[in-house]
């Protein structure tokens, strides 16, 4: 059983997805540090210094509305939606990028499509002999 976990476990495409998740959490990591720290500062100081990490409703009394959202999470329920709307816009930039990297890729394979072969010396007199015949009219 060993072996055979071991054969599936070193398949080509396992390795390929395993790269590809950690190729991926690296990059969602960069993408937050992006949003986090470019993106969300500059909407920030657009809007009047808004921090939207510290968005949110408090569902139950003991939440003190003035605590940071991070300290009002551990006082009882709220509604982040402030931390909500970062993750959407991380979101948003994640697919936008995938976006671009898969149409950039489309690109470069559409310009390696190969035309089709010249047929041929045998293959273009049957195809001359198939059109003749089916321009033959039928007796």
């Amino acid at each position: 059983m060993l072996k055979e976990f071991k054969s599936f476990a070193m398949r080509g495409n396992v390795v390929d997805l395993a790269i590809g998740v950690v190729i991926g959490a690296a990059f969602g990591k960069i993408i937050d540090s992006v949003v986090a720290d470019l993106i969300m500062p500059v909407i920030g100081a657009l809007t009047g210094g808004l921090d939207f990490s510290n968005y949110y409703l408090p569902l139950s009394g003991a939440v003190n509305s003035a605590l940071a959202y991070q300290d009002a999470k551990k006082s009882g329920a709220v509604l982040g939606y402030g931390n909500f709307i970062t993750v959407l816009i991380s979101f948003l930039i994640i697919a936008w990028v995938l976006f671009l990297v898969m149409k950039a890729i489309n690109r470069l394979n559409a310009g390696k499509a190969k035309a089709a072969p010249e047929p041929t010396r045998q293959e273009a007199l049957l195809m001359e002999i198939r059109d003749l015949l089916a321009k033959k009219p039928q007796a």
